[in-house]
């Protein structure tokens, strides 16, 4: 309870400023990350996901930011697409209807791959607009592959001192991420290389989405 708080704090202090903070459970748990998916044209949530929960979600974001439930046998969303706003990777036993609403919502050209043998690519990458951390067992071959879908650089690490299971240790958006705290100077300076943080400009960025969120409120 008290790393979660302090985790939620964190948030907070460094992105209030920025972007609304939302704080919510799916399903009933605090597993948020693992459960959805979303860029900044949608978010995707699992059917488990409660109507309160549903339309707390689409009262708190901007009116462009679609916010749809889908009913499916795969429910961990997280867990099965990585995606950014262009591009999303996608669990090789998705159904067709699930593609296309993964490809409507989110606005984006959907592959279906696995990651170093991995077929939960949601789990074993992070991937922003700038760039891609993937698992650490990931050939070269592939890295070219999916650093070409994805039409960003990508490099294979980890997070946590050596774990593979990138999402689970790292959020991440075009200028900044969060890594949990066992994370290395290594690993962070490795993330900070491959995401651009250094070249980051996020005051644009800001101010288009203070601009939506006023247009929205409004």
């Amino acid at each position: 309870m008290a790393t979660r708080l302090q985790f939620e704090n964190n948030c907070e202090v460094e992105l209030a400023d920025v972007i609304p903070v939302v704080k919510t459970s799916i399903a009933g748990t605090q597993i948020i990350g693992r459960l959805c998916a979303g860029n900044k044209n949608g978010h995707l949530v699992p059917h488990t996901t409660t109507d309160q929960e549903l339309q707390h979600l689409r009262n708190s974001l901007p009116d462009q930011v679609v916010v749809q439930r889908i009913e499916g046998k795969l429910s961990a969303l997280g867990n099965c697409i990585a995606c950014n706003d262009h591009v999303a990777l996608a669990h090789t036993d998705l159904d067709r209807e699930t593609e296309e609403i993964i490809a409507d919502v989110l606005g984006v050209e959907v592959f279906r791959q696995t990651i170093a043998g991995n077929i939960l690519v949601g789990s074993y990458c992070a991937i922003s607009n700038r760039g891609g951390l993937v698992h650490p067992r990931t050939s070269i071959e592939d890295l070219d592959e999916l650093s070409t879908l994805l039409q960003v650089p990508l490099v294979a690490g980890t997070v946590n001192r050596g774990s593979e299971v990138i999402a689970a240790g790292m959020t991440v958006n075009d200028w900044t991420s969060f890594c949990g705290s066992d994370t290395t100077a290594t690993e962070l300076s490795v993330i900070e290389s491959v995401f651009k943080f250094r070249e980051s400009q996020p005051i644009a960025i800001v101010d288009e989405m203070r601009k939506s969120l006023i247009d929205s409120y409004v």
